[in-house]
């Protein structure tokens, strides 16, 4: 007999954990269908690991340049495998804290492989044997993996995916990253503070291309003084593994094809999603694997959703946490609760960041979006090399953009560079969300000496009314 629930969510990424908790939370009898790791590829193998990764690396930065701020610290170096355990120990915990939040709030925990065999039912395959799963509603969250080239497949030894760059089993030597959006530049900017000789491979014609063309550029010139080779307007002909590394060949943007050998390749050229043999044929409408949903989770068929890494981007977890809260507000609603009202997602205000060194952030429309979307703009730019905190802390590379429409002072869009700007661009993103003007935030008061004045520096710049340069 089929197990029978209210919600049953395929998935236990940021995506679906969150969304079965809000089911739960709000009173409906819910389970969650999972075949490798409660957390999903972001507790485990993704956002939070990589993080544990690039805070090492930063630590390591700041010993080697330790005489910078008065200090001195000899013999220093780096141990990889102690490096990957910690980042394996941070992962463990926050899985552990996911299981914990399973039972804390009553939802079930299906381990094994989902299919759909209809909306609202699934057979789950796994340490169980065989289930047959029912629900009133059905939550897709089951993500995406890593995109391999078609004519080199990663091997795990000597070309690499995200997941093999987590726990490697060497240290490259000579790297060469292709693709240089959030993942690929921050493992280069990982393994070159590490000691690797980093080359990053760039088809488009600037690196971190969703971002700013100020940002991309400023970017760009930052990581190359830090050693690394950045090749934009470059293509990969060809990539081959051999017993002591690979073999790439490589076309600039003079059109000439030169062969260049590494010790390991990372490819991070975007991500698939895992919707195949899943029962979704014949349910949801789909484009080119992407599962497409409504403003609130729908798909075409009655009773099932779609969140996350499988549905339409940008592809970020935070994204994900905030479809899946919706979703579950939504499905509440239509069972009957007239106390919850979800709000269709706003994909103007979904901040982004990048943890390389410096750090990237930003939210809303690029100068050049908004101005293409017919905008007249007002633009205020703040180097941090005047902010008191920026230079005390030694980290006075970077800027503050923003953009703003002229005609009403509505805030636009924002862009960052440099130290914390992945903590500080949440004050934007809420200023967006608030619908506010270049009045409120010029009328906001922000505390010295921090960072986060630059903020305010940027808006009056773009008023002419900027106090510190």
């Amino acid at each position: 007999m089929a197990v029978q629930y209210d919600v049953i969510v395929l998935g236990s990424g940021p995506g679906g954990y969150v969304a079965a908790i809000r089911c739960a939370q709000l009173g409906l009898k819910t389970a969650i269908v999972e075949r490798e790791n409660l957390g999903g590829i972001c507790l485990n193998w993704g956002c939070i690991p990589t993080k544990a990764l690039l805070r090492s690396a930063e630590i390591f930065h700041y010993m080697q340049h330790a005489k910078d701020y008065g200090l001195v610290a000899k013999e220093i170096e780096a141990d990889l495998d102690a490096v990957v355990k910690r980042s394996r120990g941070v992962a463990k915990q926050l899985n552990q804290g996911v299981t914990h939040l399973m039972k804390k709030n009553k939802i079930a925990v299906h381990m094994g492989e989902g299919s759909l065999t209809g909306a609202t039912s699934l057979t789950v395959k796994g340490e169980k044997g065989e289930e047959q799963l029912t629900a009133k509603h059905v939550i897709v969250a089951t993500g995406a993996r890593a995109r391999d080239l078609p004519f080199a497949p990663a091997d795990g030894s000597r070309i690499w995916t995200y997941r093999h760059a987590m726990v490697p089993a060497e240290m490259p030597s000579k790297l060469l990253v292709i693709g240089s959006g959030a993942i690929g530049i921050e493992f280069a900017s990982f393994y070159n503070d590490m000691g690797a000789e980093v080359t990053v491979v760039e088809m488009l014609d600037r690196i971190v291309p969703v971002e700013d063309a100020d940002v991309s550029a400023f970017l760009e010139k930052s990581l190359t003084k830090q050693g690394m080779k950045i090749l934009t307007g470059t293509g990969l002909e060809d990539l081959k593994a051999t017993p002591k590394g690979v073999t790439a060949k490589i076309k600039g943007k003079d059109g000439k094809v030169t062969s260049e050998e590494f010790s390991h390749a990372i490819v991070a050229i975007g991500i698939q999603p895992n919707t195949e043999n899943i029962g979704l044929e014949k349910l949801a409408e789909m484009d080119r694997g992407f599962i497409q949903i409504d403003p609130y989770g729908r798909t075409r068929s009655k009773g099932l959703w779609a969140i996350g890494d499988c549905v339409p981007g940008p592809w970020l977890a935070h994204k994900a946490s905030h479809e899946g809260v919706t979703a579950a507000e939504s499905i509440a609603k239509e069972l009957g609760n007239a106390d919850v009202h979800p709000h269709p997602l706003d994909r103007n205000a979904i901040p982004g960041c990048t943890y390389c060194h410096p750090q990237v952030a930003s939210v809303g429309m690029t100068e050049a979006k908004a101005k293409e979307a017919g905008f007249t703009v007002k633009v205020g730019n703040f180097p941090f090399i005047g902010n008191g905190k920026a230079i005390a802390l030694g980290e006075a590379e970077g800027f503050i953009k923003t953009v703003f429409d002229a005609k009403t002072g509505e805030l636009l869009g924002a862009h960052m560079i440099g130290a914390e700007v992945t903590e500080l661009i949440q004050g934007y993103t809420v200023g967006k969300v608030l619908e506010t003007t270049e009045a409120e935030l010029m009328g906001t008061i922000f505390p010295h000496p921090t960072l986060s004045e630059m903020m305010h520096e940027s808006v009056l710049a773009a008023y002419g009314k900027a106090l510190h340069i």
